[in-house]
């Protein structure tokens, strides 16, 4: 799989790489589809919602500290 040279990047990156193959089996998807749906899909919901609570949470803080 990955040979850039960095011996733990590259089993960290073979480590996701097998995880991914392993989910796409369990949900009977290929691995293309779920790199799609991780990070085309998951990834960009779940960062445009934490930051959304982070705004809420600065907000709420800026207003308990103003009372």
């Amino acid at each position: 799989m990955a040979n850039n040279g960095i011996e733990w990047v590259d089993i960290i990156f073979n480590w996701c790489v097998r995880l991914l193959y392993d989910w796409a089996t369990f949900f009977s998807i290929t691995y293309e589809e779920i790199n799609i749906w991780v990070f085309i899909v998951i990834w960009p919901v779940l960062t445009l919602a934490l930051a959304a609570w982070t705004l809420l949470l600065l907000r709420e803080n800026r207003r308990l500290k103003s009372a």
